[in-house]
């Protein structure tokens, strides 16, 4: 080791001793080396990433100082391994941050953002590092590497030149500030919307006036009065409270309330996001323009499977355009059912009269609600058919563990067995809303996996819903909707449970953004397939197997409002292309930008004050900016894929072996085109997911 080495390695000795009590630093003593949770505070956080941090920087620095020529080993090799403790402290905050937070830990977001941002460009701005990557590159004919170190070594080599490698060291400083401002932008976008959703409560004393809300219903509303310290009933903007509210409260004057309420999130007060929204547009087309891009989309699109803007707004197209007459017919079936049923026909038929009277609507027209199917989907047993569907298809088991702490009492978490009974992962259950929760329902992981000298790291993986919770008499009883959401985000779980390879950047759930849904949304097509629900869907009262009549009714309405519903999520791909192909921020603000883009494609009217984009977190403080339209994407590429599971039988064996072993396990390994067509045979086609919606008669 030369002296270089040797100061940096007694410098992060140092950093590291005076440390070693924080939990987030130390060797967990617990099975597979799972996250302490038992003994992480608040407190142990900024030192955390304070010393990973100089651990990160003391490894890259170590690169830089090695005087041997640039290998792969010694220099993409290093740099992939690079920076593993700074990974844990963010993985586990990060996640923490939005499944279970507090003033303080979104006080620790603030300070150590900057501080994560100043350590990504110390990386792909650091120009002997860079040269040294260039120079494996250079000779990357020569040095006999398989595929997947090939695809590692040229994604390195992309990360460099699309993180400002290549800039003067002027226009390097102007990327390395503006990345950190777009970082702060971004964290108070997701703060604003946190504040707004927790700030509006529906407080209800008549009970005259929640007719129609089933009993469950009542006992929320009831319970989380309580829980604020108010009289009568309470309401609030969590899924689980809102969309019940929606569909059946009578009350159009509280279901408008709420719409509003709903809908206008963030847009004004001191939780605003309408000028943020605009300073992240900014700031992504100013770091666009210095790294030679037109547009934010430019940039985004380079390295998913489309490509290019041109090639999603086309695949937009292909679907809006002949999905518009099957949405409208939807809007004015409801409305005229409505009419028939007491709706005054004068009226004009709002929002918040469509959740409602197509809830009704779907009753008579299948004899079929959610609250209906509710009592044959007890969480608990939810649980069981999803673990028993995994097992069905890859073998695996789920064994609870009762010595692995945990983030939250509701939190559940498991020991996942391969067929053999080898180790595969960790898997963390979070299904209840909770203030300090984020709304939706997500996949995420604490640890990816790898092999690093030899030693293979098993991932550790989660998922958080917010599922309605069990209330004094009644347990946690889920819709069929819920149902295929736990198991559309089960579907990402079983991408990282399953993943198999060395390099942390390439395995489970790394990929493309327009490929990263399909093991996610593959799985849903289960749920509405009466050989798995007669597997498990009975009456927790009675224990009853849901009736034959029932499921037939679940599957003949799968594509009830599938026009609405596919033009309502083109809505929001259409809208975040909108945003993100723009070469200059609009004169006009944020909401009447949105109404004039969406305008041409409005199937209902529009409201006064009413606005997606200030929530809207997937593009604007997630991971989909400029790939909104990855959901539909891949929802092609699981029609197709799925065909072959309902060709050969939705449990059969050497189908679900094939997925797993190209898709599921590959990870980024390959190009997800080649992965695809070595799983199904053939390139997907759009009319696969315009046939399987209905929409082509």
């Amino acid at each position: 080791m030369n002296k270089k080495l040797l100061v940096a390695a007694a410098s992060l000795a140092l950093i590291t001793g005076c440390k070693m009590e924080n939990p987030l630093l130390t060797e967990s003593p617990l099975p597979y080396g799972a996250p302490q949770f038992d003994k992480i505070k608040n407190e142990h956080y900024l030192p955390a990433f304070e010393t990973a941090i100089a651990q990160a920087k003391a490894e890259i620095d170590a690169i830089v100082a090695n005087t041997q020529e640039p290998t792969f080993e010694n220099t993409i090799e290093a740099l992939e391994f690079s920076g593993r403790t700074l990974d844990r402290v963010s993985s586990i905050f990060f996640n923490i941050m939005e499944a279970d937070t507090d003033d303080e830990k979104q006080q620790i977001a603030e300070q150590v953002s900057p501080m994560l941002t100043d350590y990504s460009t110390y990386v792909s701005l650091n120009a002997p590092l860079f040269e040294k990557v260039k120079a494996v590159y250079m000779k990357k004919e020569t040095l006999g590497l398989d595929k997947t170190q090939e695809r590692l070594l040229e994604q390195h080599y992309k990360s460099f030149v699309r993180g400002g490698a290549n800039l003067s060291d002027e226009d390097k400083a102007v990327y390395a500030e503006l990345s950190k401002e777009l970082s702060m932008t971004t964290l108070q976008f997701s703060k604003n919307v946190l504040a707004a959703t927790n700030a509006y409560t529906l407080n209800v004393t008549d009970s005259t006036q929640l007719e129609g809300l089933p009993d469950y219903m009542m006992v929320l509303g009831k319970e989380t009065a309580q829980e604020k310290g108010l009289e009568g009933w309470a309401y609030t903007l969590d899924y689980p409270s809102y969309g019940p509210f929606m569909k059946y409260c009578n009350s159009r004057d509280l279901r408008k309330q709420m719409w509003i309420a709903y809908n206008s999130k963030a847009v004004d007060g001191e939780n605003s996001n309408l000028d943020i929204v605009k300073k992240i547009v900014d700031l992504r087309i100013r770091i666009s323009n210095l790294l030679g891009y037109e547009t934010y989309a430019d940039y985004a699109l380079e390295d998913r499977m489309a490509k290019d803007k041109k090639t999603v707004n086309d695949f937009i197209a292909e679907l809006l355009v002949p999905s518009m007459p099957y949405a409208l017919a939807d809007v004015k079936a409801v409305k005229d059912y409505a009419v028939r049923n007491g709706f005054a026909a004068s009226e004009e038929f709002m929002p918040w009269d469509f959740s409602f009277w197509s809830e009704r609507y779907q009753e008579a027209e299948y004899s079929l609600n959610a609250e209906q199917l509710k009592p044959y989907f007890k969480l608990e047993n939810c649980i069981d058919a999803v673990f028993d569907l995994a097992n069905r298809l890859y073998g695996i088991t789920f064994e609870p563990l009762d010595n692995v702490p945990v983030y939250h009492k509701d939190v559940k978490v498991y020991d996942v067995k391969d067929e053999d009974g080898s180790h595969l992962a960790l898997f963390y259950a979070d299904f209840f809303p909770r203030a300090s929760k984020r709304g939706g329902a997500w996949m995420t992981e604490f640890r990816g996996q790898s092999i690093i000298d030899g030693v293979e790291y098993r991932p550790f993986i989660s998922i958080v819903t917010n599922f309605t919770k069990p209330t004094a008499d009644t347990p946690s009883l889920i819709t069929h909707d819920e149902f295929t959401t736990f198991l559309h985000e089960f579907g990402h779980a079983l991408h990282g449970i399953l993943a198999q390879g060395t390099y942390p950047s390439m395995t489970g759930t790394s990929v493309a953004r327009d490929f990263v849904e399909l093991p996610s949304q593959i799985m849903e097509n289960w749920g509405y397939e009466k050989e798995y629900l007669n597997t498990f869907a009975r009456d927790y009262r009675t224990g009853e197997p849901i009736p034959g009549e029932l499921v037939d009714k679940i599957i003949a309405a799968k594509n009830y409002l599938a026009g609405y519903s596919q033009v309502r999520q083109l809505h929001f791909g259409y809208l975040d292309m909108a945003w993100h192909t723009l070469t200059s921020v609009p004169q006009e603000g944020t909401v009447e930008f949105e109404k004039a883009v969406l305008a041409p494609y409005a199937v209902l009217p529009s409201v006064q004050g009413a606005a997606i984009s200030p929530a809207f977190g997937h593009i604007f403080s997630g991971g989909y900016s400029a790939g909104y339209y990855s959901y539909k994407w891949a929802e092609v590429l699981e029609a197709d894929g799925f065909s072959l599971f309902k060709e050969k039988g939705i449990f059969n064996k050497e189908v679900s072996t094939s997925f797993r072993k190209n898709i599921l396990e590959k990870g980024d390994s390959e190009d997800p085109a080649i992965l695809y067509r070595n799983f199904r045979g053939h390139d997907p086609q759009p009319k696969a997911l315009m046939e399987k919606l209905g929409l082509t008669k």
